[in-house]
């Protein structure tokens, strides 16, 4: 892990960019003398580790006295694209518009993200574990589909916040069931772009006993800000 850059925020969080490998990624470290336990925070496909309101969520949490951690898995933010992945957005974004079935695009599209996204997150995970500013125990906040699976094959990662869930491939849907940690799914009941009773189905089909479904009005992007401290109390109560 080479780290490129840094910069001590206004509240003593320090914000610092990293390459590993070709990923590059954002460490966010609050100003305590005690090893921090972590938040991997994900954004959904295709969006920067800069993207505003991943910034704020990362800084906020930060400032609660976690490390935060964010990649540009393969395809996001700046890496570059296939033309095969352009023209899968590309298709994606048109069928929805017009009301069309996107099952298929939807598979075909996010199950080859999620299948590079995961390796990277885990050789990040092993690297920040590696810092003694970080300790444990792990959490993982965001991204659904690159959450299951990175829940199902990762156990140092010990509870898990998802946004929305409507759509996620069939072998997360699958993997789902296998997932025990405790878990904390955030539902807009008028998401726009994740049918709303698929997302119940997720909910249901998880294996945890400890599971809690939040679900407020609103589209994709009008999550409540008390969301975040309600993760927050969700996170203390599980990696404190």
């Amino acid at each position: 892990m080479h780290f490129t850059s840094a910069q001590r925020l206004d509240d003593g969080t320090l914000e610092r960019e990293f390459t590993l490998g070709e990923t590059p990624g954002t460490l966010w470290t609050p100003e305590s003398a005690a090893p921090a336990p972590l938040i991997l925070m994900a954004h959904n496909n295709g969006l920067p580790k800069a993207a505003a309101r991943l910034v704020a969520r990362a800084r906020h949490t930060a400032a609660y006295g976690y490390a935060v951690a964010a990649i540009d898995a393969p395809g996001c933010g700046d890496r570059p694209r296939s033309a095969a992945d352009e023209q899968a957005r590309a298709d994606l974004r048109r069928a929805m518009q017009a009301g069309e079935p996107v099952d298929d695009i939807f598979e075909s599209f996010v199950g080859p993200l999620v299948e590079k996204a995961v390796p990277e997150w885990r050789s990040t995970l092993d690297a920040l574990l590696a810092l003694p500013e970080i300790g444990g125990p792990v959490g993982y906040s965001g991204w659904t589909a690159v959450g299951i699976r990175l829940a199902a094959v990762e156990p140092r990662i010990a509870a898990a916040g998802f946004f929305a869930g409507g759509y996620v491939p069939r072998a997360q849907r699958e993997e789902a069931r296998q997932i025990t940690i405790p878990l904390l799914l955030l539902l807009q009941w008028d998401d726009e772009g994740n049918p709303r009773q698929r997302a119940l189905d997720l909910f249901d089909a998880f294996g945890s006993k400890e599971k809690t479904l939040h679900a407020n009005m609103g589209g994709h992007t009008g999550t409540p800000w008390f969301e975040l401290e309600d993760g927050g109390r969700f996170f203390d109560r599980h990696l404190r």
